[in-house]
């Protein structure tokens, strides 16, 4: 079974340390590469779809989560406040108040509306130390988070473009969720807002879900609006919550936000909260344990290894790693070890460029592509046949038997692996581009845009 906080630490994407503290993971550089790729994608779709970005602190008064409604719901899972004078100052448990100061800047009009705020920002979770873990459960939070408020005769269309927008993202990611879920109201929980509110907004969300497969979950609502809940699971069976699009009457109506109506009077706005992806932390726990690290390439931290068969080799190969980063691939010129480890060592990398005699007198690489199967990272080789990995045990490119034979001697493909193509560097600098390339961010459902 793979389990992130063991694969994420042998591949060097995260770590933690005591000195920092319990469920406050360090991205390390690798893991670092990956989440901007990743991140970058989210904001492009976002903008695509009419979202403008903000950055808001990650603290506020404990004034604004109590009129928020935060304080008085969520304080046991907050942070202490930290007292400034006369002022108590909180870290943030969600995005939500300062989204809705964003949108009490200034006076807003129907041409305005719908107003879609977004923003990766952090917030804080005071989880216990007994229960956090790698990055599935952590104290500082850094959300793909966004805001959207919109009228009233609008809000359906904008959480059917959000469901499309989820879609979109996860399958660019490889996340295929376990089941959706629409969380309600329950028992023995306390709710903000008018219960004829909450009756409409769960209406609007079914009707947004139309025939798509999902579940009733009493008691799973937030504490100001229902919600549909993108629900996955990790290999030992346990559930969590990774994206999630939420409807609020109640926080509009507590900052008092309002828009003028083509008539001139002053109209409540409905507050749709939207997270396509979740955080960064539990979106890459899940990725990690998904793919088994090896990601798809447009976002893996490696896009392609450079290795020489031998020392004659190496200056050919330095020119296409340079000719590689040059291009915008990010690329790994791999020197140590033999042949057959190095490629062992570049297993979960998606694309394996080889340089023997033959290619570099010929000003060529010879390609190939990461084997699809979970053969590849149960310790085969991907490229490189048993034997000749194994005559290359314990040689280095400088003293290797093969280093002047061709790429395809030196590392022929086992059963099932995709073939090496000997092409020119050009060729070779355009196939990896081409299948490096970053999603396509714009939104397949844009009737909603304004």
């Amino acid at each position: 079974m793979i389990d992130h906080r063991k694969l994420g630490r042998e591949l060097e994407l995260f770590a933690s340390d005591p000195l920092i503290g319990a469920g406050l993971p360090i991205w390390l550089p690798d893991g670092a590469v990956a989440r901007h790729a990743v991140e970058e994608y989210l904001r492009r779709l976002e903008a695509a779809a009419g979202y403008q970005h903000v950055y808001s602190p990650p603290m506020g008064r404990r004034e604004l989560y109590e009129i928020s409604g935060h304080w008085g719901h969520f304080a046991d899972d907050m942070f202490p406040p930290m007292r400034d004078g006369g002022e108590e100052l909180v870290l943030r448990p969600s995005l939500c108040p300062h989204h809705a100061l964003v949108y009490r800047s200034r006076q807003r009009s129907f041409r305005d509306l719908p107003l879609r705020v977004a923003e990766l920002g952090g917030m804080y979770r005071a989880e216990r130390s007994g229960v956090v873990g790698g990055l599935a459960r952590v104290r500082a939070i850094s959300l793909n988070d966004a805001h959207i408020f919109a009228p009233l005769d609008r809000v359906g269309e904008e959480v059917a473009q959000v469901l499309a927008m989820m879609r979109q993202a996860h399958q660019a990611l490889g996340v295929v969720p376990a089941r959706f879920r629409l969380s309600l109201r329950g028992p023995g929980h306390e709710y903000g807002g008018e219960p004829e509110q909450w009756e409409l907004a769960e209406r609007i969300l079914r009707d947004a879900l139309g025939d798509m497969s999902y579940v009733d979950a009493p008691g799973e609502a937030a504490f100001y609006g229902p919600k549909v809940d993108v629900q996955i699971v990790d290999p030992a069976g346990r559930e969590s919550t990774l994206a999630t699009v939420q409807l609020d009457f109640h926080q509009p109506a507590r900052f008092d936000l309002s828009y003028v109506d083509s008539s001139g009077v002053a109209v409540r706005p409905v507050m749709v909260h939207r997270s396509l992806a979740g955080s960064m932390e539990r979106l890459f726990g899940h990725l990690i344990e998904v793919h088994a690290g090896a990601f798809p390439a447009w976002y893996a931290p490696v896009q392609v290894a450079v290795l020489p068969v031998g020392a004659d080799q190496v200056a050919a190969a330095g020119r296409f790693a340079d000719d590689c980063a040059a291009a915008g691939l990010r690329v790994n010129l791999a020197l140590d070890g033999s042949l057959g480890a190095r490629v062992r060592d570049a297993r979960r990398v998606p694309y394996v460029a080889v340089i023997g005699a033959r290619e570099a007198a010929a000003g060529e690489v010879s390609l190939r592509s990461r084997p699809i199967g979970a053969s590849s990272l149960a310790g085969s080789s991907p490229g490189v046949s048993s034997s000749a990995a194994s005559s290359s045990a314990a040689s280095s490119p400088a003293d290797s038997p093969a280093a002047g034979s061709s790429a395809d001697s030196a590392a022929s493909s086992p059963a099932g692996s995709p073939a090496a193509e000997a092409m020119s560097v050009a060729d070779a600098i355009r196939a990896l581009r081409s299948g490096s390339a970053v999603p396509d961010a714009r939104p397949l459902a844009t009737s909603a845009r304004r």
